[in-house]
């Protein structure tokens, strides 16, 4: 940004004219600068033509041909919409005073389950006014070009159903829905709307529905996802960081049976080198181009 202002800055000088007073007419050299300085401020064909290039043929022609797909999201993919990680470092307080790990934690719930639903009122709050971005987008339509396409996210946001995915595999769960501790009954929660604080079956309370710190996965969520990277022929690894098992291990159950495997990441994790392909970027730039013909 620096760059460009100084550019634009020089643009001014050579230029003239403004409150300093007339225009005058530009010899041979200034328009020559102004020419040389003008394409340097806009993207040229080289570079589109570069970006395009960051696909390679071999994943193109894998794309095309691939039957069966699967894609794993991670907090990446949301952030491009805006929405916080909140994870912080170390100790770092989230919420009146409190780390995400222990705000979000099994323990907290059963010490004080109305701090924790206010905790995560407040980060639904956040996530009213986002919407879903370019790769959301993009995975939504990829769903239609598969004969079997399987959508994973460690994401809670909700952003991927947004975008009109369905039939989304959601291992931690979301923060949309609520979940009796009694009878485990799920119910959604509309926005703006008052959410329940009682399940209607069985009068028990109410807590997120997402996995905290501290509790298994949903039952049965890893073990679809874990079929479907068994037998997928192509694999996208997007926006994750590859460091939260066993969502990690869905990628290399994948390699293991033979998928070509795709990272999509703004830069290399530790699953990078297991990785048949890594496109350093972010995912509402990358994705697109990959389908793109």
């Amino acid at each position: 940004m620096v760059l460009g202002h100084q550019k634009a800055a020089r643009l001014r000088r050579i230029g003239g004219g403004g409150a300093r007073g007339p225009s005058k007419s530009l010899d041979r050299r200034q328009t020559a600068s102004l020419t040389l300085l003008s394409r340097a401020l806009l993207p040229s064909k080289k570079m589109q033509v570069m970006q395009t290039d960051l696909i390679s043929a071999e994943l193109r022609n894998r794309f095309e041909h691939a039957r069966r797909v699967l894609v794993l999201t991670g907090a990446g993919v949301s952030a491009e919409s805006g929405v916080p990680t909140f994870r912080g470092g170390g100790n770092t307080a989230v919420w009146k005073g409190m780390p995400f790990d222990v705000i979000s934690s099994a323990r907290m719930v059963e010490r004080d389950l109305p701090a924790v639903w206010e905790w995560f009122d407040y980060r639904r709050s956040l996530l009213q006014s986002l919407q879903p971005n370019p790769a959301h987008y993009e995975l939504a339509r990829w769903a239609d070009l598969f004969s079997e396409f399987t959508l994973v996210t460690q994401n809670v946001d909700g952003l991927h159903q947004a975008a009109g995915s369905r039939e989304v595999i959601e291992l931690h769960g979301s923060v949309w829905r609520a979940r009796c501790v009694g009878c485990r009954t799920s119910y959604e929660i509309v926005p703006h709307e008052r959410r329940l604080d009682n399940c209607h079956g069985c009068g028990a309370w109410l807590r997120p529905d997402v996995v905290l710190f501290g509790e298994m996965l949903p039952p049965g969520a890893f073990e679809v996802a874990a079929e479907a990277a068994a037998s997928c022929q192509l694999c996208f690894v997007v926006g994750t960081s590859a460091l939260v098992y066993p969502a990690a291990s869905i990628p290399e159950i994948a390699k293991a049976a033979g998928a070509y495997i795709c990272e999509v990441n703004p830069e290399r994790t530790p699953l990078s080198a297991i990785c048949d392909e890594v496109l350093t970027g972010k995912a509402g730039e990358v994705l697109p181009l990959i389908g793109k013909s």
